[in-house]
């Protein structure tokens, strides 16, 4: 991972932790059911995640209490705006960009000296069965305070309350209560520490409960589309909701999408595309094994990319060239079929979110489209960091200098 790294594109926006933070984190990880690390520091992202602490706990989702509640944990105002490595939900970005949207002026003020566990709590204590993500709509966020503030403030307004009362300003006892409250919890007179709770209405999203789905259902039927072969058997037994079903894997799932105005391809568009380039150079690399040249160079150089392109057998020189040799053909015979020509992996990942759709949707769409067919680099990198992440480290050292410069030329 060193290449990413060095061209800060590896978790590079995390925010260190260390000292008092540590102890606030840990409380927040009590508070909300968990154990604490035995880290003295880590780093986390907008949502309080932290990679260390996953691993340290064997556990990539350790803030979740099952995978119906996820939970977050603010430290500092610093995690404004910052991305979100390892999202649960599609939808978690915009939960944290609501959360400091309404509560930017408190949380900065109760982080001075406490922190923030917040709940997402969309009325499912536990998850069944796979059809059970039909029933999230509304997702209630709550926050709950570490060190008891909320009760702290009330005793001591009610100590201060007491000290005004007739000539307790001379009794050393309340003093004592007085100044041990202030020691540890400074002056909470004016402090405004009551952050409401925010309602969050969901609509198509993405979640990585029972191995990973997809819900769609702003469209004229809700899809439902699935990464787990297991979760996907069990769910089309369920004859509960009227719903369409796919596994992620299943060739008809692209001819719905394109049926429900979901997803789009003009191949004549795409052709003369940079989407396209790096699309066909990637699958040209995965077909390289043994070169005498880097295949950095073989993707970057086009004399080269023309003489391994010759020496590779048939069946991968019509895989690369499909596209266009179909685009070609369909010049001289109208009637030609894509299917007949062009490969389906190539086709599957040639295709867009449509140009109607909302940019929230178009973002969930991409990021589906990648798990049916990843090969933009860009694109995967983009919509599916953990993932693209995980490929990364078994691609050979010149093929990941490729991806590296590829994303890279986009920034």
């Amino acid at each position: 991972m060193q290449k990413l790294i060095k061209a800060n594109l590896y978790r590079s926006e995390l925010i260190p932790i260390s000292g008092k933070l540590v102890e606030r984190y840990n409380k927040c990880l009590e508070k909300l059911g968990f154990t604490k690390t035995k880290l003295t520091s880590f780093s986390i992202d907008g949502i309080g995640w932290s990679p260390e602490i996953a691993e340290e706990k064997n556990e990539v989702f350790y803030l979740n209490n099952g995978e119906a509640n996820p939970h977050a944990i603010i430290i500092t105002p610093l995690q404004k705006g910052l991305p979100i490595y390892n999202p649960f939900h599609s939808f978690d970005v915009e939960l944290m960009k609501l959360v400091f949207r309404t509560h930017s002026k408190k949380i900065q003020n109760i982080t001075r000296d406490s922190a923030l566990c917040i709940d997402f709590d969309q009325s499912i204590d536990v998850f069944y069965e796979p059809l059970d993500v039909l029933k999230y709509i509304d997702v209630e966020i709550k926050f709950h305070l570490i060190d008891n503030l909320h009760k702290a403030k009330k005793e001591q307004l009610k100590l201060i309350e007491a000290f005004h009362k007739d000539n307790n300003f001379i009794d050393e006892n309340l003093h004592q209560k007085l100044l041990k409250s202030a020691k540890k919890y400074g002056d909470l007179r004016e402090r405004d520490i009551s952050l409401e709770s925010i309602i969050y209405t969901s609509d198509s999203f993405y979640t990585k409960a029972f191995g990973g789905i997809y819900l769609l259902r702003n469209f004229i039927t809700p899809i439902l589309v699935f990464e787990d072969k297991e979760a996907y058997k069990e769910a089309i037994n369920d004859t509960t909701y009227d719903v369409l079903m796919f596994h992620i894997s299943q060739p008809e799932l692209i001819t719905q999408l394109r049926d429900h105005v979901i997803i789009e391809c003009d191949l004549t568009k795409e052709v003369t595309s940079k989407r396209y380039e790096r699309i066909k150079k990637f699958i040209f690399g995965e077909a390289l094994k043994e070169t005498q040249h880097p295949v950095n160079d073989i993707l970057k150089d086009k004399m080269l990319f023309k003489s391994y392109l010759n020496k590779v057998d048939i069946k991968t020189r019509k895989k690369v060239m499909s596209v266009e040799r179909y685009l070609e053909k369909k010049q001289i015979n109208p009637d030609i079929k894509i299917k007949d020509i062009v490969d389906e992996e190539f086709y599957f990942s040639l295709h867009k979110p449509h140009s109607s759709l909302r940019p929230n949707h178009q973002d969930l769409i991409w990021k589906l489209l990648i798990n049916i067919a990843p090969k933009d680099v860009l694109f995967w990198y983009w919509y599916d960091k953990e993932d693209f992440y995980q490929n990364f480290k078994t691609w050979q050292e010149s093929k990941k200098d490729w991806v590296v410069e590829t994303i890279m030329s986009e920034f």
